[in-house]
């Protein structure tokens, strides 16, 4: 069984049972059962990782959350050994503030990567290469914090073309020493992508939210041959089991070097080299 590191976990999807939104994705998109919008606790997720050789754990956290509430942030303070945190929660259109807050949290947290979506802000009014991102990316170039965005048109109905991973082009000119990674995929944009990968040394992508079985051959290729180094993996757990994609994953024609930096070296080096150098 190889190892893994499991670069996106969401242990506070049961807190989005009531919302509207995440239930049409979770029904209409993934067709998934009631695991989908379920928050494990700590042994059943501690459990389910040795199981499947899940060695580490990148658990999502948001910047207003906090509390006993917010089992990501007791996780990761109860077993700093196998979790770090990604925080997302910026408030990109009253930065100042908010990105104090992200500093701080940074010092007092072992926090993997910072995170935004998109589509998810101003009704899709703002693509990447959008100014109102610019103090986001400044600060994670100050703080030498990878940046994770998602790409690919979003499972909730909302606006696609700000997730379009060429808006990056400009992102990666203007700011050539951020670490950015495309997250959930880049659907159906994934030669964009892997161009935009062959062009910036600092970019990466993600798997999250994604079947391995479902992955398209033009990643897969790209992942055996001169992406070695740029593809991650991530369940987004308990979206997607680590029993679904990590057996899937076995499945695939990929040689063992291939496979190892995939699930594992990558993000070693990507996200948890800079936590403990």
């Amino acid at each position: 069984m190889s190892k893994a590191i499991d670069c996106l976990v969401n242990v506070n999807m049961g807190d989005m049972k009531d919302l509207a939104w995440m239930n049409r994705v979770k029904e209409d998109y993934f067709k998934a059962g009631d695991s989908f919008l379920s928050s494990p606790e700590l042994p059943q997720l501690l459990g389910d990782m040795d199981a499947r050789g899940v060695e580490r754990a990148i658990l999502l956290t948001n910047l207003e959350q906090g509390g006993d509430g917010d089992r990501a942030r007791r996780y990761a303070a109860e077993r700093p050994d196998r979790f770090a945190l990604g925080v997302g929660g910026v408030n990109l259109l009253r930065p100042v503030k908010s990105l104090r807050k992200l500093e701080s949290f940074v010092k007092d947290h072992r926090v993997a990567y910072a995170c935004v979506g998109p589509s998810f802000w101003g009704d899709g009014m703002y693509p990447p290469s959008d100014a109102v991102y610019y103090p986001l990316y400044l600060k994670c170039c100050e703080l030498d914090l990878p940046l994770c965005m998602n790409t690919g048109i979003p499972g909730p109905p909302l606006p696609a073309e700000p997730q379009n991973p060429i808006h990056l082009d400009r992102v990666c000119i203007r700011f050539p020493e951020l670490k950015l990674c495309m997250i959930h995929g880049a659907d159906p944009w994934w030669d964009v992508a892997i161009r935009l990968m062959l062009k910036y040394r600092n970019l990466r992508l993600m798997t999250s939210a994604w079947s391995p079985k479902r992955l398209p051959e033009t990643l897969l290729h790209y992942l055996r041959t001169r992406g070695k180094e740029r593809i991650l993996f991530a369940s987004d757990y308990p979206v997607l089991s680590f029993e679904r994609t990590l057996g899937e994953a076995a499945k695939l024609d990929l040689d063992d070097e291939v496979r190892d930096l995939w699930l594992y070296r990558n993000a070693k080096s990507f996200f948890f080299d800079r936590l403990e150098g």
